[in-house]
């Protein structure tokens, strides 16, 4: 008989609650500042299901990879651990929920990191700035960006696309998944770069950005890489122009990269990953980490990732904390130095 995996119990101290999570240029870390509890005095983890907060819409990449990732948590952590889709702002009002939450490990988000390194910079007064108010747990996924002609747009290429926009000036609407999330910075650094006016039409996640793109709504549309756009593009009624990737995509291989076509700054990919409210125990993110790398180290949950086009992250919380930290410190230079394209 199959028997139920024992929870996991935090091995080390427990941080109090004035350890804060500090976010600096170099890096981020979890500064201590009072002596460590014995283990012996740390709660049972998990004590109940799981709950974890996907910053988007049902029907999309993020989603559906987010209920993939819940199974073999589940097993991992021998307790439940229950969706529950929180839209909108980008991905801010998702993380903005993680950030009320009990700091016990029994509440995670899984999102890009632009809701914590962009969105922010971009709605001063909106939704509190994350910073401080989640801790990184681990990294998941590189997801590639896709930029999709509709069947509005007439050119076949991005450089005509361009071309296009710079002649004729609002002439090309281009729709992302939402103000400050990877494919707007695609938008963004293109703009920036060619010069050319285009028009930014953000959605609040992927799943009706794509039925719109289908319908001729906008021009062009840039979506993380799926099977359902591949699908698309190959049936005829969406054409790839370009895709924010290292190099070319094996299901794309006549797309060229946003850095060959002379936009290095916007050939961009998103990465995903798990966060904690902030003054989670750090054993508890440090059992979170290591569960999740043992299932992208087993294949199984890696194989779904690369069936989807995605690219496994995975490594240490630290290793996370410096990837937001630096994106951060982007964006901050790209914010001041061009608030103007920002929208």
């Amino acid at each position: 008989m199959l028997r139920r995996p024992e929870p996991l119990r935090p091995t080390t101290a427990t941080l109090p609650r004035r350890h804060l999570l500090r976010w600096a240029a170099g890096g981020a870390a979890l500064v201590a500042a009072a002596p460590a509890v014995h283990a012996a005095a740390a709660p049972r983890w998990p004590s109940r299901p799981v709950r974890l907060i996907v910053v988007y819409p049902p029907g999309g990449v993020s989603d559906a990879t987010a209920r993939a990732l819940a199974q073999p948590l589940a097993r991992a952590l021998g307790v439940p651990v229950l969706v529950d889709n929180r839209a909108g702002a980008g991905g801010s009002v998702g993380i903005d929920l993680l950030a009320r939450a009990a700091p016990d490990g029994h509440t995670l988000a899984f999102s890009a990191i632009t809701p914590v390194t962009l969105q922010p910079l971009l709605v001063p007064g909106g939704l509190r700035d994350p910073l401080g108010l989640v801790m990184p747990v681990v990294g998941i996924m590189h997801t590639p960006v896709l930029v999709m002609g509709t069947p509005a747009l007439g050119p076949r290429s991005f450089t005509e696309m361009v071309a296009l926009a710079r002649t004729r000036p609002g002439a090309v609407r281009w729709a992302s998944s939402g103000v400050a999330t990877t494919g707007h910075m695609v938008l963004v650094q293109t703009r920036l770069h060619s010069g050319a006016d285009i028009t930014h039409v953000p959605y609040q996640g992927g799943g009706a950005q794509l039925n719109d793109a289908l319908g001729g709504q906008f021009e062009v549309l840039s979506s993380n890489l799926a099977a359902q756009q591949l699908e698309y593009v190959a049936a005829g009624r969406l054409h790839a122009l370009a895709v924010g990737s290292p190099a070319r995509l094996p299901a794309l291989r006549e797309v060229p990269t946003l850095a060959e076509l002379g936009y290095p700054r916007a050939n961009l990919s998103s990465l995903f990953g798990l966060f904690a409210p902030a003054h989670t125990p750090t054993a508890v993110v440090q059992g979170l980490n290591e569960a999740v790398n043992r299932i992208l180290g087993a294949g199984g949950f890696a194989a779904v990732l690369r069936d989807k086009h995605l690219l496994p992250a995975g490594g240490t919380v630290a290793t996370f904390a410096q990837q937001i930290a630096a994106d951060r410190q982007g964006n901050e230079a790209l914010v001041r130095h061009s608030s103007a394209v920002l929208r």
